[in-house]
């Protein structure tokens, strides 16, 4: 970089896939006193260019594989005055792109050793953009002391346990979350803490994930539902063993099913809560250990705080608010949205005043979701402000009815979405994907009812209609794409 004529402050840009390179940026980038500023390789040509001129990246360090995206755009990139490619051994492809070295090469001959000079510790050291369901990105930024306090923080929480559901110095770690978004959720940072052995994926498939997991022995992992599924229906068609290993869920909720299933295989599986704006992590849905005298816990309840949202890890204020940010009970049953504190959490949106005041209105972070939390602290995300179904004027949960839903035989990935109904106002419709010969939209409708005679969800629910469908959109994380799927499915409000 200092070779370059890269100065302190410049952004760089980073777009690779999950590798040795990205790591070793992680900490190079920032620790020179530039800004790493990740791209998503998922976003649209139209939104990486905003992105990219949006940060004013002036290097960008470029895998092969996205150099015809970025050929079609090169000329709108106001910023960028160098491209290094970044490639995997292969034969780089032709290209109109003027590009100014090859990654290894450019790192050749260069000392092994650099005097990294001192800086303050509120020194940008990260940007990266979340996408919102309306308008253009969103610049979430991290200085140094943040990322520090969230490494030593959540590294505390995830390292307390006795036994269960922690990582610590002997574990052998691999990230299975992008890591252009928020920091591989801040992990590699801490398992460089813990100076554990670390493996990273590169281009991501079930099998060949499944293949790196079994031959180097991870332990620890991290990614959203829907890719654990995927590798568990791989390891089950490959008869392949997974037992010991650790995976923090998160993204969206844990379905009991999935949970389940993954504790049959052998797999330690908890769920964790957090944002982009938040570093990420809040809560992990860790058990309270008990002593060998206590009596132990239900099963049923183990599981329900494993599929939780967790407790607050160290430093993390977790507050359930009404609309005029008074406190609502903790009594598991009284909503509200989460509004959180915590010294790492990012100051606003870069460049974006308006939204900073939004975010940070009351003094607290507003998370814009709907949540209860127990006596025990244990956090329980009921609904995304804007994804919660309101019937005859009372809210109903799309996530409960997925949860509900989910554990229906023949169900493969459900996704619940409110829908315009003249007499109820809204409706949730059921978005399916099954496996047509053991699905029965009979069983599922009595899931339904049986819940609700239990008290369990919402009996609003009982009017929820279901809909078969080949597939389910996702963001570019891997989340179920609410937005895309109400505009898919003719609902046009929120």
């Amino acid at each position: 970089m200092a070779a370059s004529g890269i100065k302190r402050g410049d952004v760089i840009a980073v777009m690779d896939h999950d590798s040795h390179r990205y790591f070793e940026c992680y900490f190079a980038i920032p620790m020179y006193g530039a800004v790493m500023m990740t791209v998503n390789s998922r976003l649209t040509p139209a939104q990486i260019v905003y992105t990219l001129n949006h940060s004013q990246a002036a290097l960008l360090l470029l895998h092969a594989d996205f150099m015809p995206v970025i050929e079609n755009i090169r000329q709108q990139l106001t910023g960028i005055r160098k491209i290094i490619v970044l490639s995997d051994g292969d034969a780089l492809p032709s290209t109109s792109l003027n590009l100014d070295d090859e990654y290894e090469t450019w790192l050749k001959d260069r000392p092994d050793h650099f005097g990294f000079a001192d800086f303050d510790e509120n020194t940008r050291a990260t940007v990266f953009y979340t996408t919102g369901t309306t308008g253009l990105p969103k610049g979430v930024f991290y200085t140094h002391r943040q990322l520090m306090l969230h490494t030593l923080a959540a590294g505390m929480a995830l390292a307390a346990p006795a036994r269960q559901q922690r990582f610590h110095a002997s574990d052998v770690y691999m990230p299975l979350t992008p890591m252009f978004h928020v920091h591989a959720w801040g992990i590699p940072y801490i398992a460089t803490l813990l100076g554990v052995k670390q493996v990273y994926p590169g281009r991501y498939t079930a099998e060949s994930l499944l293949r790196l997991i079994v031959q180097e022995r991870v332990t620890f992992s991290h990614c959203v539902p829907t890719l654990l599924k995927m590798i568990l229906a791989a390891a089950q068609a490959a008869g392949a063993d997974l037992r010991g290993w650790k995976v923090v869920v998160g993204g969206s909720a844990l379905p009991q099913a999935l949970a389940g299933q993954a504790l049959d295989m052998g797999i330690d599986c908890f769920a964790g809560y957090g944002l982009s704006e938040t570093a990420p992590i809040l809560t992990l849905a860790q058990a309270i250990e008990e002593s060998d005298n206590a009596p132990r816990t239900d099963e049923d309840v183990s599981m329900t705080q494993r599929c939780s949202a967790g407790r607050a890890i160290p430093l993390v204020d977790v507050q359930i608010v009404d609309g005029a940010m008074q406190p609502q009970a903790r009594d598991g049953c009284s909503n509200g949205e989460i509004a959180v504190r915590a010294p790492w959490l990012t100051q606003g949106y870069l460049n974006d005043a308006e939204a900073s005041a939004t975010l940070w209105q009351g003094g607290y972070l507003h998370t814009q979701d709907i949540g209860v939390m127990s006596a025990d602290g244990y956090l329980r995300i009921t609904d995304r402000l804007k994804d919660v179904i309101k019937v005859a004027g009372e809210w109903v949960s799309s996530l409960e009815v997925e949860n509900a839903l989910a554990s229906v035989a023949g169900v493969r990935e459900v996704a619940v979405i409110g829908i315009a109904d003249s007499r109820w106002g809204e409706r949730p419709l059921a978005l399916l994907m099954v496996d047509p010969v053991m699905f029965d939209e009979s069983a599922a409708q009595q899931q339904i009812r049986s819940l609700v005679s239990q008290g369990v969800i919402s009996k609003h629910a009982l009017l929820t209609q279901f809909k078969q469908v080949e597939c389910i959109a996702k963001t570019s994380v891997g989340k179920v794409d609410k937005k895309a799927l109400r505009c898919e499915h003719g609902v046009v409000h929120r």
